[in-house]
């Protein structure tokens, strides 16, 4: 913990790792996004349809996916820094998440071997949710600044 300043909570242990742990798990998503954007799928032990489906994914649907992932990022990273923007970054975050999960299951045709499986799907909602209801409360707890 660290002191408090005047009139401000003290930091809690937990906030740090919350914040490091969900850093952690948004890289994963920041690596598939970058290796995707900086033409690196070659690289990957993706197929050739996999790959030409990535390049063809529609810009309005990679917004949702960049939201998404750079959010939810910036939401570990501002937590870590006790910045209350981090609400902001993480509803950003979530809309990100609800518009690519309305383009993957309704709107595109997402071959088979690329969808993503239901634990993964359901581990991202649950870390983003969470991360969201975190960061809410700790701003309103006054550790965010």
């Amino acid at each position: 913990m660290t002191g408090p300043r005047l009139g401000q909570p003290q930091t809690p242990w937990h906030l740090w790792v919350v914040g490091a742990v969900t850093l952690l798990f948004n890289l994963l998503g920041i690596t598939s996004y970058l290796m995707t954007k900086l033409d690196m799928l070659d690289q990957t032990a993706m197929t050739a349809e996999q790959i030409a489906f990535m390049e063809s994914y529609p810009a309005w649907a990679t917004a949702f996916w960049a939201l998404g992932v750079w959010g939810a990022f910036a939401g570990s990273v501002l937590l870590l820094f006790r910045s209350r923007i981090a609400v902001a970054a993480m509803v950003a975050a979530l809309i990100g998440l609800v518009g690519v999960t309305v383009a993957e299951s309704f709107v595109l045709d997402v071959p088979s071997a690329m969808r993503t499986p239901l634990p993964l799907k359901a581990t991202i909602w649950l870390v983003t949710l969470y991360l969201l209801a975190y960061t809410r409360r700790m701003a309103g707890t006054g550790v965010l600044r």
